[in-house]
């Protein structure tokens, strides 16, 4: 038993762009993070000596300001990805609901 609102708003065109919009961001986001990520672990598998670099005359080497910027990168495509879906995204599904209610 198929219920006909939900077979409505499958076929409705604003939700084939929505789910293609958030789709697309979703995997070019994960991508990037999985590129940043995975990249920071191949310098500390692969090279060593270039993270163990010390910083001015103090202890901290040059990894940790790079882990620090995997971080900020994961919170700053957070932040893109939740400020498109607040805005962008909910707006679709406001007019999708709004023409599949009549």
């Amino acid at each position: 038993m198929v219920d006909p609102v939900i077979d409505k708003i499958q076929k409705h065109p604003k939700y084939l762009e929505l789910r293609k919009k958030r789709n697309s961001i979703g995997w070019s986001l994960t991508l990037l993070m999985m590129v940043v990520y995975y990249g920071y672990i191949a310098l500390i598998a692969f090279n060593k000596p270039f993270l163990a670099q010390p910083i001015g005359a103090g202890v901290t080497s040059l990894g940790i300001p790079i882990g620090l910027g995997v971080i900020i990168f994961t919170i700053v495509i957070t932040a893109i990805y939740v400020r498109r879906a607040n805005g962008e995204f909910d707006d679709l599904t406001a007019e999708i609901l709004k023409d599949v209610s009549k």
